[in-house]
């Protein structure tokens, strides 16, 4: 009777710790995945236009960089902070130059795959060349990103921003402040977690390794 009571409990309990071990696997693979693509830091480089969304009905596109550093919390969650260099300009009438200093908490979307969708939220800190004037903003962004090889990200993006003052442009009028977006085309250079990656790797071995089947003689 106490036989058949411990043989299901043991084969339960043999279910259970064979679906911990494969449950712990999948977190390993995934996670050598990220440090075998990707890092625990990047540098952020980028180039684009900047579009005025202001109080002239008419604009102009405008030269815009960025280079910038993060640092991944987590394999989804990373911080940034970046310095913006762009220019705003509206036909003939105005054309000024305008730097920007931000911080954005970033989301990767799918970060144990070569692609993946990405967004971003923060704030800055607007400046006019020289700052002559300057301003607090907010700003939010999404974009895609691909591993073309190892360490190196290709990504393509747009972001809002939104600028607590209504001089951005020269003009004074309406009763919103001004805002502007910006879209870019860069790349993600990532480093470090050699160290991590190796740890998950040893995993992954010590779970093939425990897994071998061995024949009968």
């Amino acid at each position: 009777m106490i036989n058949c009571i411990a043989i299901p409990l043991v084969c339960l309990n043999s279910v259970s710790a064979q679906e911990s071990t494969l449950k712990a696997d999948r977190i390993n693979k995934h996670r050598y995945a990220f440090y075998n693509s990707r890092g625990t830091n990047s540098i952020d480089l980028a180039i684009g236009s900047s579009i005025l969304d202001i109080d002239y009905p008419d604009f102009d596109y405008e030269s815009y960089f960025r280079v910038g550093y993060k640092k991944h919390i987590t394999s989804h969650l990373s911080l940034g902070l970046t310095f913006n260099k762009y220019n705003v300009a509206i036909n003939d009438t105005y054309n000024e130059g305008f730097m920007s200093f931000d911080l954005n908490a970033e989301f990767l979307l799918s970060p144990f795959t070569k692609f993946s969708p990405f967004l971003y939220v923060g704030g800055g800190y607007n400046a006019a060349n020289y700052f002559e004037t300057a301003t607090n903003k907010a700003q939010a962004g999404f974009g895609l990103e691909y591993i073309i090889t190892t360490k190196l990200g290709l990504k393509l993006f747009g972001e809002y921003n939104y600028t607590f003052t209504d001089e951005l442009d020269g003009l004074i009028s309406g009763d919103t402040d001004d805002s502007f977006i910006r879209v870019g085309l860069g790349l993600h250079v990532y480093f470090g977690g050699k160290k991590k990656k190796e740890m998950y790797q040893r995993k992954l071995k010590t779970v093939i390794n425990s897994n071998l089947i061995v024949p009968y003689n």
